[in-house]
């Protein structure tokens, strides 16, 4: 029922993301915005607002200069490795030392660019590479000289001279060509790896000998390499956040007999040639590797899609085209959008049939609570195919019985009652057992549904085949945000990401506003395919009240299924009104009895951390904050 860690809004009444003064906006950085101001900028800024009209605009303003609560400069200063542990990682020995093969398509780049590009590359840790460089620019005089330099002194780079610029696509496709490593990476000509991207890959593959893909966390730096900026902190492999938006991006590792197999870039997606190659890469490979560190840095400037996405919106155009044929190839119903944050995608998936969605409500006494929660379902559902089974448990007032008089009348409905005490996980797993639905709707009654449709969005989830749960995205009444997933180890045991946000807002990359897949969602509003919710053995009756939920979607992964957040089924939440606080004695001894069984069943996920979280970020702040690291703001040796 809940998943709140210890000190977390709902156990202790605290706001934890940020005070009513930050909400408003006012400790947005001025300076900092006007130190960016520039021409360009300007014109950028005003491209950006009519793209998302002036209320919008406003608040993605607000959200990019927003102080950051661990800043990353020096943060990233703390967290790049020292010149003692680069040369210990010189000195090591592999039992499985492949060779990589670096693509690069390179144009025009440059030359100081291209130069620090390559002096990246030299100064890798681990030595077994190749550079296959094509220039499709062979007049630009400097780069010539930069390169027959560099070939110079290191026989690892080689280049390959095209007669004419093909494009991204093709001109890649002839790098690939080249190679001659196991695996291949990927490297923008105006780019840069870190000294350990190499290593880290090596490390991974003899770890993980079947890994076929690998990708890594990355950066943007600035043109003159004085700043480095917005980390993208990633999860491991996610398909739905993958379907939402190319997360993996930078630096990606693909071994050379998938990329063969697959045929390379294709041209027709030029602008999104590395988003449909990454889902076909993703589709045929044994295992996709996540290495969580920061080993790519991607430059900013003009021209780059890092800094002005809108300068090539018919990449985005081609984005969504790599989707829908990625669907199409997994044989899964849907449709990819555009979103109004570019880049980033919406994936309608249709309900199949008219299955029958078990709508299951716990009750006690709270008439006008459960009143306004069925009036909205009524109201606002469109799908037409469910039923509503209320567990009575041991209310008392005369006015909800009178009210389950009259709900007794509707056809839809079911009235069962639990006469034992309050235990969470026994009255759902009583009401599932009578419920005669193929999926099965936990919904709590103090929650309101905001927009029609929202039935068939989390059936339209539900059906796939490899999903077992899905989830929705709650909202206090005062339009804050009370669930957007769920992370585990989060304020020790499970918490929920994005509380207090306000709901206007994406938060950190988008995530509170896209689908993906997460280790948990709440069963405030929660379906499940029921055949699932029986394989699993339904809710753990000793969690009567904390972490149920959590167990259960754990293990639902364990079985093999996905757990989906559904940023658009939204429902206002008032959050365990009926419950009270967690304050006696003999609470307080069942939640720690809880937070042990946790601990117990789970430490392999609290021991390593969340797969769908990131190690580097904070396991004390719901808003995809960095994790504090030892030595900030010292100098590195």
């Amino acid at each position: 029922m809940l998943l709140f860690g210890p000190g977390q809004r709902g156990t202790e009444g605290k706001r934890t993301y940020m005070d009513k003064k930050n909400r408003t906006g006012s400790q947005i950085q001025w300076l900092r915005l006007i130190k960016k101001l520039s021409p360009y900028t300007v014109k950028k800024g005003l491209l950006y607002f009519r793209h998302y009209g002036p209320k919008e605009f406003w608040i993605r303003l607000h959200e990019r200069f927003e102080p950051e609560e661990v800043p990353y400069g020096p943060w990233y200063q703390a967290y790049i490795p020292g010149e003692t542990e680069l040369e210990k990682q010189r000195k090591r020995k592999f039992k499985y030392t492949p060779l990589i093969s670096i693509a690069v398509p390179a144009w025009h780049t440059p030359p100081e660019f291209l130069r620090q590009m390559l002096d990246s590359l030299c100064a890798q840790t681990y030595g077994n590479w190749e550079l296959c460089l094509v220039n499709a620019s062979p007049e630009d005089e400097a780069m010539d000289r930069i390169l027959a330099r560099y070939q110079k002194k290191d026989p690892r780079i080689r280049v390959q001279n095209l007669r004419e610029n093909r494009g991204i696509a093709e001109n890649t496709n002839a790098a690939f060509s080249m190679a001659a490593g196991a695996f291949i990476g990927l490297l923008d000509h105006d780019d840069l790896l870190a000294p350990n991207a190499l290593y880290e890959v090596v490390c991974a593959v003899n770890r993980q000998p079947e890994a076929d893909v690998i990708y890594t966390d990355e950066d943007k730096v600035t043109t003159d390499l004085s700043e480095h900026f917005q980390p993208h902190l990633k999860p491991d492999f996610n398909l739905d956040l993958l379907r939402s938006n190319n997360y993996i991006c930078h630096f990606l590792v693909v071994r050379r007999s998938l990329v063969e197999k697959n045929g390379g870039f294709r041209r027709e997606y030029e602008g999104a040639q590395d988003y449909d190659f990454i889902f076909r890469s993703v589709e045929t490979a044994r295992k996709v590797v996540h290495i969580p560190e920061i080993l790519y840095h991607w430059r900013t400037h003009r021209a780059s899609t890092a800094d002005n996405p809108a300068s090539k919106m018919y990449a985005f155009e081609a984005g969504r085209r790599a989707i829908d044929d990625h669907l199409a190839r997994t044989g899964t119903p849907g449709k990819a959008e555009l979103t109004a944050d570019l880049g980033f995608y919406r994936v309608r998936y249709p309900v199949r049939e008219e299955p029958l969605v078990s709508v299951i409500i716990p009750n006690r006494d709270e008439r006008e609570t459960l009143k306004n929660c069925l009036d909205s379902i009524f109201r606002k559902t469109t799908y037409s195919n469910y039923e509503i089974l209320i567990v009575e448990n041991n209310s008392v007032t005369e006015e909800i019985f009178s009210y389950y008089k009259e709900l007794s009348r509707s056809p839809r409905i079911r009235l069962l009652r639990w006469k034992k005490k309050f235990n969470y996980s026994k009255i759902n797993n009583f009401a599932a057992r009578r419920a005669k639905g193929e999926y099965l709707l936990f919904l709590n009654n103090d929650v309101t549904v905001i927009e029609p449709g929202w039935m068939e969005e989390l059936l339209g989830v539900c059906q796939r085949e490899e999903v077992g749960a899905a989830g929705a995205k709650l909202l206090y009444p005062d339009n804050t945000i009370q669930h957007a997933g769920c992370v585990v180890g989060m304020g020790g045991i499970a918490g929920h990401m994005f509380v207090d946000m306000p709901a206007e807002r994406t938060g950190y990359l988008h995530k509170a506003s896209i689908l993906q897949d997460m280790s948990a969602v709440t069963a405030a509003c929660m379906m499940m395919k029921r055949s699932v919710f029986e394989k699993t053995g339904g809710f753990e009756e000793s969690l009567s009240v904390a972490f149920n939920d959590v167990d259960l979607c754990l293990r639902v992964i364990r079985e093999g299924y996905l757990v989906v957040y559904d940023p658009y089924v939204r429902l206002y939440h008032m959050e365990s009104k009926t419950r009270g606080a967690e304050d006696d004695e003999e609470k307080v001894r069942r939640f720690q009895s809880e937070i042990e069984y946790m601990r117990t069943h789970w430490s392999e996920i609290l021991k390593n951390g969340d797969p769908n979280y990131n190690k580097n970020l904070s396991l004390t702040k719901w808003n995809y904050s960095l994790k504090p690291l030892p030595g900030m703001g010292k100098e590195k040796r």
